[in-house]
């Protein structure tokens, strides 16, 4: 008799994490916040402990063919910190662990640690330990980032109430645009090595595709306006992913206006020349790690001049209605097509 096989791509990134989560309990009264956040929430005192994990796996996360190795250490910590502000903390320390065939030389090891030790510089945050191991080919990096936040100022993806402010940093879709080019000068290369990659034009997508930064200066911002989200996550898989994982912990619908979704003019023109949508390539593109949260209506006076926090729509209290207005007026049915890692 055949056990029944269930494949991870049927059950995808999260129905997988939710499969572990069923079968974990949390027995420490000082674990508050286990699976299911940007980062674990550890009751330490007067402060709350953040601790977050990312891994980035050659040929999944990454094609050195176009990566500089000193961005993919400067990426791999960028990632993680952005985690740790997504719970409105802020960063003290990273590990790091890696796997290395042996293709790699240690001057290659040596510049890894150099994008690595610039991102910590940026953040001042410390390297205080990791792992290093032989892998039979390709380059693991994972990296563990330890935060703070005051327990009065930690913000989940489960806090929005109906009717608060949906908020998004930055523009959107620019990383997804950049992944593009460099696969299509990639392509040109290897069909003929003697073509050079053309990349200028394409410098902002390019840069935000490779060497994303967190978003850390919002954090600080949102400080000094003694602003605290009501709920707040990080836009690794797409616009449309993060707004649904807001809406189904905080129990809320979510509508979006389209003409109010940042998207860069160069980011639009490369979108074009690819003949993909800018919208749909911010709603579902991923890897911008720009922060999504929402606010309570009374913060809106505190934040409506800042130039880098676009308001675009609102919660409510339909909790399985999410909708975009289009530019046209036009309600539709809000799709999440993000990154699938399975």
């Amino acid at each position: 008799m055949n056990e029944k096989r269930t494949e991870i791509a049927d059950l995808g990134e999260f129905g997988l994490i939710d499969r572990i989560n069923q079968h974990i309990s949390l027995q420490n009264l000082t674990s508050l916040k286990g699976i299911g956040d940007d980062a674990a929430v550890i009751d330490i005192g007067a402060e709350n402990l953040l601790v977050s994990t990312d891994m980035l796996v050659e040929g999944t996360h990454f094609d050195l063919s176009y990566t500089p190795i000193q961005h993919l250490g400067y990426k791999a910590v960028a990632v993680n910190i952005s985690d740790i502000a997504a719970m409105n903390g802020k960063p003290e320390q990273i590990v790091v662990s890696l796997a290395l065939s042996n293709r790699f030389s240690v001057e290659a090891i040596d510049a890894l640690y150099e994008g690595i030790q610039s991102a910590c510089k940026n953040y001042n945050v410390d390297l205080v330990g990791g792992d290093t191991t032989a892998s039979p080919s390709g380059l693991v990096i994972s990296i563990t980032a330890i935060g703070r936040v005051k327990k009065n100022k930690t913000v989940l993806r489960s806090g929005a109430k109906a009717n608060d402010i949906l908020c998004v940093t930055g523009d959107l879709g620019a990383a997804y645009l950049g992944l593009q080019v460099l696969e299509r000068e990639k392509e040109v290369f290897q069909a003929n090595p003697n073509m050079q990659p053309e990349l200028e034009k394409y410098d902002y997508v390019v840069g935000r595709q490779l060497k994303p930064e967190a978003r850390m200066d919002i954090i600080y911002e949102l400080e000094e306006k003694n602003v605290v989200p009501t709920s707040m996550i990080d836009i690794s898989d797409g616009l449309a992913s993060e707004l649904f994982h807001l809406a189904k912990n905080s129990k809320t619908g979510i509508k979006i206006f389209e003409d109010k979704i940042p998207v860069d003019s160069m980011t639009y023109d490369t979108a074009i020349e690819f003949k993909v949508d800018p919208i749909t390539a911010a709603l579902n593109g991923g890897e911008d790690y720009e922060l999504l949260f929402t606010i309570s209506p009374t913060d809106f006076e505190k934040l409506k001049n800042y130039p880098d926090i676009h308001f675009i729509g609102h919660t409510h209290d339909q909790p399985h209605q999410h909708l975009m207005i289009t530019k046209q007026g036009t309600a539709v049915p809000l799709k999440a097509q993000g990154w699938k890692h399975f």
